[in-house]
């Protein structure tokens, strides 16, 4: 009986597996994230989602028909009690390239941030700031993060709800300065998946509360939104496919449409009057029939 519950975990972690990394590949050949010879900094916190991005593009390198390296970088920020050895042997580990940056941003954060006020908007800007510098400094065109699909959608939800505005976190991003690519290679993978598998790989997890900054409220509002509407089938799938589906011709931004000069002699969308019926969804997936780079 044990060795029957043994062989079905071992196959249901072995479908998890080839799930992410077919994911992940989709996404790096859909936004063409990953070239031949890039150098690829992946950003390490010590988090669920950064260890699994490491763990799956070590995969994807393997077997990609392209070459292309990949070096681990940690931002040591000096927060109270981070145990600062447990990513430096994860990697040795791994028998990886790796880089730790120590700075002490958390001094600066706790000085400027009044108390009891969250931290992160701060912190996540020095952080930025510095390992643009450090992607310079290693050599690296490609900086990897690990945000997941659940963390786009709240962007968005945020950006919508608080920001008034159409934006959310691209897989593919070139930083304002012109210099720095930013890719997201777990952008189509949820959050639960990765969950579950940082209990399977047994990743060493770092606490992502050492600095004692309060959370997110309103991320974590956002948050409990979607994971309401994930109890009605296709709702949330169907969201983030609306994002890859964007008609500006029926939206209300002029700099992306141009309404001033529409004419009855333009094609705007295919449309003559009437749009389809909203409640009519289209078949909701994500470039199903697409041939893709084998890099799963």
């Amino acid at each position: 009986m044990k060795n029957k519950q043994e062989a079905k975990q071992h196959y249901e972690n072995n479908k998890l597996e080839k799930r992410l990394c077919r994911l992940a590949g989709e996404a790096i050949h859909n936004f063409n994230m990953i070239e031949d010879s890039d150098k690829i900094m992946v950003c390490m916190s010590g988090g669920k989602d950064s260890y699994a991005m490491l763990d799956i593009l070590l995969k994807l390198k393997a077997r990609a028909p392209i070459n292309f390296s990949i070096i681990a970088v940690n931002l040591d920020q000096k927060q109270p009690d981070f145990p600062e050895h447990i990513l430096p042997n994860y990697f040795k580990s791994l028998g990886i390239d790796y880089h730790i940056e120590e700075q002490d941003t958390y001094s600066i954060v706790k000085r400027i941030v009044p108390e009891g006020k969250t931290t992160c908007g701060l912190c996540s800007r020095l952080r930025r700031g510095i390992l643009y510098r450090v992607a310079d400094e290693l050599g690296a065109n490609k900086i990897a993060l690990g945000h997941h699909r659940d963390d786009i959608l709240e962007t968005v939800l945020l950006n919508l709800f608080y920001g008034g505005r159409l934006k959310g976190m691209p897989p593919k991003l070139l930083s304002d300065d012109g210099k720095h690519i930013i890719i997201r290679p777990l952008a189509y993978v949820q959050e639960k998946d990765l969950e579950e598998y940082a209990k399977v790989k047994q990743f060493p997890i770092i606490p992502c509360n050492l600095c004692g900054s309060q959370p997110n409220l309103q991320r974590g509002e956002m948050k409990k939104l979607i994971q309401s509407w994930s109890k009605h089938t296709g709702r949330v799938e169907n969201f983030f496919a609306a994002l890859s589906k964007v008609v500006p011709s029926h939206l209300m931004d002029a700099n992306l449409f141009d309404f001033k000069t529409l004419s009855n002699m333009q094609n705007v969308e295919g449309d003559i009057a009437f749009d389809d019926e909203p409640c009519a969804a289209p078949n909701s997936g994500l470039n199903n029939n697409i041939n893709l780079v084998k890099f799963r």
